[in-house]
């Protein structure tokens, strides 16, 4: 779809009120484009006044703002990248990834009830994002069509760089902060910020040449350790220190703490990007590494070492498929049912200390489904495990190793 095929027609934009949506917006209304510009509140950590993104985009020629209210449905998500231990290539916990499948299917249900059906998008043609708004336009709206500037031979003609882009905007009068030498751009919601472009492109620039948003480095955080106390229910952060919360002030709280000592800020990553090539991001995710930890040492507990295999395996592929835009098929909505299961046994409170980047386990209590004994763990001589009942295991393991020396597969070698 080209721009030209637009002209006296109604489209919603996903738009942010950044340098790329101004621009976008501003061109498209030019060529007459009616822009209706649709942005969703994820709680944003470095978005003061969301409202004020509307103001920025009727400048730019926008015809209307719909602003998403999304808090909720992004904590679920939050909670659903925890249950799932979602992280792709690494400790990147997606949380760009699942916000773009929060805001499209938003917008999505916000179009139908405007009887909009042409979904557009400032994301470029050699990330990611192009990749998942348009996979899930696709399969929550198959009868949408899909615009993208960067994807537009004239959009790519008039703009081959962000300094052309700044150009135009100024030009037009138009209130954007992106200035020639900005040196990386950033995304954000209330999960986490992926930082990237710009200077951090080159792996000499190091990983604290960004500044964080949502805390600090380990270094600059507190000499003194600090404690923190998460109750599960059913998979579900309920209390936060013995305080009872919401979703989302779940996130915002372990948000808070964690990023004060440090955690999960400053992740790099090298990734691989779904259109075939790398990339390098900078990534900051307090609350979800703070609280996906937590999770993770209660998994330890209920997870016996078949269902532990079989749960890897689905994390993994539920990472990818989130990564790559595939939240909503079958493979992903398969694989969340059978974590459900994982969660619904989840119930117990983790104790953890914070101090400079690190989490280290203090205790678990009320881990009803719990399979540790610590009896039968015990190398005292107590509980109903007899040490002797092991030779019988162990003459029969033994008979197929001795097999694999006198068959030749097995030899030893100087």
């Amino acid at each position: 779809m080209k721009a030209q095929d637009l002209n006296g027609k109604t489209i919603a934009f996903a738009g942010s009120g950044g340098l790329d949506s101004c621009t976008i917006t501003r061109w498209l209304t030019d060529k007459g484009v009616n822009v209706v510009c649709f942005t969703a509140d994820l709680g944003q950590p470095d978005e003061e006044d969301v409202e004020a993104i509307g103001k920025r985009m009727s400048m730019a020629g926008a015809v209307d703002f719909v602003l998403l209210p999304a808090r909720d449905a992004i904590a679920q998500a939050g909670v659903d990248l925890i249950q799932t231990q979602a992280c792709y290539e690494g400790r990147y916990w997606n949380t760009t990834a699942i916000a773009r499948c929060v805001l499209t299917k938003a917008m999505i249900q916000a179009m139908k009830k405007r009887g909009l059906t042409i979904f557009s998008h400032g994301a470029t043609g050699r990330g990611n994002d192009q990749v998942r708004f348009q996979l899930i336009t696709n399969m929550l709206a198959p009868d949408f069509e899909v615009y993208a500037p960067w994807r537009d031979e004239e959009f790519l003609a008039r703009f081959p760089g962000r300094s052309e882009m700044i150009d135009f905007c100024q030009e037009k009068g138009l209130p954007v902060t992106a200035s020639k030498d900005k040196p990386y751009s950033t995304d954000a919601n209330m999960l986490g910020l992926t930082h990237e472009s710009g200077l951090l492109e080159s792996l000499t620039t190091p990983a604290h040449f960004v500044k964080p948003i949502m805390g600090c480095y380990p270094a600059d955080a507190p000499n003194e350790t600090e404690e923190f106390t998460v109750t599960f229910e059913q998979g579900r952060p309920v209390k936060i220190n013995g305080n009872a919360v919401n979703l989302v002030d779940a996130f915002l709280q372990a948000n808070a703490i964690g990023g004060r000592h440090g955690i999960g800020i400053g992740t790099h990553l090298v990734e691989n990007r779904f259109v075939g090539i790398k990339s390098r991001g900078v990534y900051e995710s307090p609350g979800v590494e703070l609280l996906g930890t937590c999770y993770a040492f209660l998994l330890q507990l209920i997870l016996d070492r078949r269902a532990r295999e079989f749960f890897d395996q689905l994390s993994l592929l539920i990472a990818k498929q989130i990564y790559q835009g595939y939240w909503f098929d079958l493979a992903t909505q398969m694989a969340l049912e059978a974590i459900k299961r994982t969660a619904e046994l989840a119930t117990g409170t983790i104790k953890v200390s914070l101090y400079k980047g690190n989490i280290s386990f203090v205790s678990a209590t009320d881990t009803n489904h719990s399979l540790y004994s610590e009896k039968n763990a015990s190398m005292e001589g107590i509980g109903s495990y007899n040490h002797a009942d092991s030779e019988g295991l162990l003459r029969v393991f033994g008979v197929s190793a001795r097999v694999l020396a006198t068959s030749g597969q097995v030899t030893l070698k100087s």
